[in-house]
C-alpha cells in the first residue's frame, strides 16, 4: 500500500544511511559507488546523509538498468520472453507458486519460464515486508527526477538476459527445478531476509560469504550460473563506470553482491587506477556540490 502522510514524514525525519558506499577518485575527480538491494521497505526509500551528499555531488546517476525508462522496459520484456517444453509436474509447481503469490499466471505467461520462477522468488520477499517497488534503484530514479539529473544504464537489456537465462534447455529446466525447490522449502525467504539484513547493516563480510551460507550452490552448474550472474558482468560495468567518471562525477548504483571479493567492482576499479575508499555511515562526504 502507498505510505500515509505520517509514514512518509516519519521516513524523512528518520532517514539514515544504509547499504554500502565508496568514494572513487581518479584524475582529481570524485565519483561514487553504491551497493544496492533490489527489494526494500518504505523507510529505505529516503537516502541517509552520506548517500544524499554523494548524490548532490554527482552530475548523473548510473544504475544497472533504468527501469523508469519506458523504452528500456519494452526492450527488457522483449529479451526475457521465450518458451520451454516443461514437464507437467514442473508446470503444476509453477502454477502453485502463482497461486501463493496471488498472481494471475497469465500475466507472466509470455516470460521465459526461468524468469517466471525468478519473479516468484522476488514476490516471496513480500512475506518479509520487502517489495521491489521500494528498491534503491527506484529511490534513485525519484531523486533524479526531482533534481533534474540524468539517469544512465550500465548494461543493456540483452546483457542482463544473457546473464539470467541458461544456455540450454537442460540447464533451464534444472534452474527452474532448483528455484521451485528453494521456494517450496522456504529457502528463498531465508536467503532474502539475510541479504536484506546484511545490506541494511552495510555488512560486506556477511555478503562476501553468500556462497557459503545461502545453501544454494550444490553443483558446478550452480556455481557457473552464480558466476555468470554476479561476477562475469563486473568487468563490463567497471569499464562503463570508469568511462562515465571521465565525463564527470557519477553516482553508480549496482547490486551489493557485485561489490565483494577480488573480482568485485571496488577491486576492479582500484585496478583501473582509482583510489577507492569505503564511506561509512555518518562520515563526511567531501567534494564540490553539484
Amino acid at each position: 500500500m502507498p505510505p500515509s502522510g505520517a509514514e512518509a514524514q516519519h521516513a524523512r525525519l528518520n532517514a539514515r544511511d544504509r547499504g554500502l558506499l565508496w568514494r572513487i577518485e581518479r584524475d582529481g575527480r570524485s565519483s561514487w559507488l553504491y551497493g544496492t538491494i533490489h527489494v526494500g521497505r518504505h523507510e529505505w526509500s529516503v537516502p541517509g546523509p552520506a548517500v544524499r551528499a554523494a548524490l548532490a555531488r554527482s552530475r548523473r546517476i548510473a544504475v544497472e538498468l533504468d527501469l523508469t525508462d519506458p523504452a528500456t522496459v519494452q526492450q527488457v520484456q522483449q529479451v526475457l520472453t521465450g518458451s520451454l517444453d516443461l514437464p507437467e509436474p514442473l508446470r503444476r509447481r509453477l502454477a502453485r507458486q502463482a497461486e501463493r503469490a496471488c498472481v494471475d499466471a497469465e500475466q507472466l505467461a509470455g516470460l521465459h519460464p526461468v524468469v517466471q520462477a525468478i519473479t516468484y522468488g522476488v514476490l516471496e520477499a513480500r512475506w518479509e515486508g520487502l517489495h521491489s517497488a521500494w528498491a534503491q534503484e527506484f529511490m534513485l530514479a525519484g531523486y533524479a527526477r526531482r533534481t533534474g539529473k540524468p539517469v544512465v544504464s550500465l548494461e543493456t537489456p540483452q546483457q542482463q538476459a544473457d546473464a539470467l537465462l541458461p544456455r540450454s534447455a537442460e540447464e533451464a529446466l534444472r534452474a527452474i527445478e532448483d528455484q521451485l525447490e528453494q521456494l517450496e522449502q522456504g529457502q528463498v525467504r531465508r536467503i532474502t531476509r539475510r541479504l536484506a539484513d546484511a545490506w541494511e547493516r552495510g555488512d560486506l563480510e556477511d555478503l562476501a560469504g553468500y556462497e557459503q551460507w545461502c545453501d544454494c550452490i550444490r553443483s558446478e552448474a550452480d556455481r557457473a550460473a552464480l558466476r555468470r550472474l554476479q561476477v562475469d558482468r563486473n568487468p563490463g560495468m567497471a569499464a562503463r563506470i570508469a568511462a562515465l567518471h571521465d565525463e564527470g562525477e557519477v553516482f553508480a548504483a549496482v547490486g551489493a553482491l557485485h561489490m565483494v571479493g577480488p573480482q568485485g567492482l571496488p577491486a576492479l576499479l582500484a585496478a583501473r587506477g582509482f583510489r577507492v575508499e569505503r564511506v561509512h555511515s555518518g562520515a563526511p562526504v567531501a567534494g564540490p556540490a553539484r
